[in-house]
């Protein structure tokens, strides 16, 4: 491997085996679990891998205030939501929205990421989205602000 490829092989196995903004499922089963007081919560599976993640956030005035997530996944699969919650971690709500997969993909030098894995490198920017358009849909009262966060959603990918 060349030097930055190294680089970024170690930074995809360190946060695969400490991952950030990470709660345990057994930690998620407390009373005191961060999920249990969360403004909204999204999950998602990639069924051919066998990736399960639950992200949730807590959201105070249009910011992303604090974010984790739990579940199994692969050791790219868990990097990349490492890194997507730590991006969207005090972010607006709009920031978030316009956070793509080149912003995570780059961060672990993955832009060229075989086909096969890519749903596992973008599972958790699709939690994110969910969780998100599922929170604003609650929020929102204009009914044309909601069709157009269904249309965004519908074309995440």
């Amino acid at each position: 491997m060349s030097g930055n490829a190294d680089i970024y092989h170690e930074m995809i196995v360190d946060y695969s085996r400490n991952p950030v903004n990470y709660e345990t499922p057994d930690q998620r089963k407390l009373d005191d679990s961060f999920f249990n007081s969360t403004d909204v919560t999204f999950h998602d599976s990639n069924p051919l891998c066998g990736d399960s993640i639950d992200i949730g956030m807590k959201i105070d005035d249009d910011k992303v205030t604090d974010i984790k997530f739990t579940g199994r996944g692969c050791a790219i699969c868990m990097a990349c939501t490492s890194v997507l919650t730590e991006i969207a971690k005090g972010k607006t709500l709009d920031e978030v929205r316009k956070i793509d997969k080149t912003d995570v993909l780059s961060e672990l030098g993955l832009e060229h990421l075989q086909a096969v894995r890519i749903k596992c490198a973008l599972l958790s920017l699709k939690v994110v989205k969910s969780a998100l358009y599922t929170y604003m849909g609650e929020h929102l009262t204009d009914s044309q602000d909601v069709d157009k966060l269904k249309d965004e959603a519908a074309n995440l990918y």
